[in-house]
């Protein structure tokens, strides 16, 4: 018997290395675009059926433009990598996501919320806005991403999977080396349990039998219970869950009386902010970033009060 059309989909998405949290969307997307249309087989719609599955979301779901475009990338996926159909891209076209200015913290501000976590929340966020990091790669860091001679963090798979070096702060060098020790007691533990064993992309677990259970492999941030890999199957002592960190963020935040939006990535956009102001290049700042385009980075040029920002405000001559 032939396997399901999303199991079809979930061995597709596995061969090209997708993440397990893009693959539960994709997934989830291409599930309701068939039950959209009735349970119809993907096979027997096209181009006049994903626009009006898209149209739905807009119109009726009112989802964001990103979000909408992710259900397309899905739905395209889905006919070009399992159903190898080809569909005819000006038939179809991306929601035009807006403009929005970075919000961006002041260094006083930064500290503010810094001063107001603790323990390993404070800890990932000071990497955040210390080394530019976005959420995902800083709870997935390995104990061996970090170089402290060298004073450099290496971020594997980045966003297009590209790898990059960014720098590693003086200041929590030694809250650092303290929480590698954590993870050694806790990796020994593990170990004399006879587990001990993390996931590893790319197959290197076949390549390297023994890596999975190294010290350098454990994620810095480990979670504080082991839990079922869903692709293993088998009981694993995976990274810490994402939401705490950012619960934390938000509530430190409050606490400290700012009227801002702030989140995970308003660290990542200081960081980037405070490096220009500070008289980085932006070329220097776009590789520390990962950014592909530069047009990315110049956003962060806004704070700069350069070009046609550098204006003074009429009212202001008056008084």
């Amino acid at each position: 018997m032939a396997p399901k059309l999303l199991d079809q989909m979930r061995d597709a998405l596995r061969i090209k290395h997708y993440s397990y949290r893009t693959e539960q969307a994709y997934l989830d997307w291409a599930k309701r675009y068939i039950l959209f249309h009735g349970k119809r087989h993907p096979a027997e719609m096209g181009a006049p059926e994903i626009r009006e599955f898209l149209a739905h979301l807009a119109g009726e779901k009112r989802v964001s433009a990103s979000t909408q475009n992710q259900a397309l990338s899905a739905i395209l996926f889905l006919y070009r990598e399992v159903l190898h159909i080809d569909l005819d891209p000006i038939l179809l076209s991306t929601a035009k996501r807006p403009e929005h200015i970075p919000t961006v913290l002041t260094p006083q501000e930064v500290r503010l919320v810094l001063d107001r976590l603790d323990g390993v929340w404070k800890l990932m966020a000071q990497l955040l806005y210390g080394s530019g990091l976005r959420l995902m790669e800083c709870v997935r860091l390995r104990v061996k991403d970090l170089d402290f001679e060298y004073k450099t963090i290496t971020v594997r798979d980045g966003k297009g999977e590209k790898d990059r070096l960014v720098p590693l702060p003086d200041s929590v060098v030694s809250d650092l080396r303290r929480q590698i020790e954590r993870v050694r007691l806790l990796h020994e533990e593990d170990l004399a349990a006879g587990d001990g064993e993390v996931y590893l992309p790319y197959a290197l677990a076949e390549k390297y039998p023994n890596a999975a259970r190294e010290l350098g492999w454990q994620y810095l941030f480990p979670a504080v219970r082991r839990s079922l890999d869903p692709r293993a199957g088998r009981e694993r002592r995976h990274h810490i869950d994402p939401s705490g960190l950012q619960r934390a963020v938000r509530q430190a935040a409050q606490q400290a009386g700012l009227t801002k939006r702030v989140t995970c990535h308003t660290f990542r956009h200081s960081f980037a902010t405070h490096l220009l102001q500070n008289g980085y290049d932006i070329r220097t700042v776009q590789e520390l970033l990962g950014h592909k385009d530069v047009r990315t980075t110049m956003i962060y040029t806004h704070v700069l009060q350069r070009g046609g920002l550098a204006v003074h405000s009429p009212l202001d001559e008056l008084l």
